[in-house]
């Protein structure tokens, strides 16, 4: 094993260990992951309704400017779905084709936060606005990387701010015996990389 791919296992290993951190927290804040639906403990819900922020307070904290700009904000959605109409269909169509594995929206885009009584009704529909952003920006991404991974799993001549995960195992720039050599496993192993 290289020394790089033994930095990238050790950085899938500690990122599993964030994530079991993180979900050790449910406990703490009364709550349970169950079948995909959240459920508190009883008297949470209570709780949380007690503290939502009545929405003239809300109202009355935001400046003219950003009511504003808010139907600026919130058209944004447009775009976005339009996208995630043209990802499904191409997945559908050249996915199919190629016999590169789907991408599961489910895995990507959680629209739970909504949920929580503490946040008044904007607060509750600005999250079910970034979860889905935000999901479906992941979503779009794993896409774009599996494609990548397919059709031109070669690393860039410069470093980038942030990559995907894939792109630690493509090939380096310039080298045209290794792109040779591996560019077909890296084709096969679009299955494997979903596994882990």
């Amino acid at each position: 094993m290289s020394h790089l791919q033994s930095l990238l296992e050790d950085l899938r290993e500690l990122e599993k260990k964030i994530a079991d951190e993180l979900s050790e927290n449910t406990e703490a804040f009364g709550y349970k992951v169950k079948q995909g639906r959240v459920r508190f403990e009883k008297g949470i819900v209570n709780q949380h309704r007690q503290l939502s922020k009545h929405l003239k307070v809300y109202l009355s904290e935001c400046t003219f400017l950003q009511l504003l700009v808010s139907p600026v904000v919130y058209s944004l959605i447009i775009p976005l779905v339009l996208f995630d109409i043209f990802i499904w269909v191409y997945q559908v169509v050249c996915f199919t084709v190629y016999g590169i594995p789907k991408v599961k929206r489910r895995d990507y885009i959680a629209l739970d936060r909504h949920k929580l009584k503490y946040l008044n009704v904007i607060e509750r529909f600005n999250c079910l606005f970034c979860s889905y952003g935000n999901g479906f920006i992941a979503y779009a991404q794993e896409v774009a990387s599996r494609s990548e991974q397919y059709w031109c799993p070669i690393k860039h001549a410069r470093q980038l701010k942030s990559v995907h995960s894939r792109y630690h195992d493509f090939v380096a720039y310039g080298d045209a015996e290794g792109y040779a050599k591996q560019v077909q496993q890296l084709h096969e192993s679009i299955d494997n990389d979903i596994n882990q």
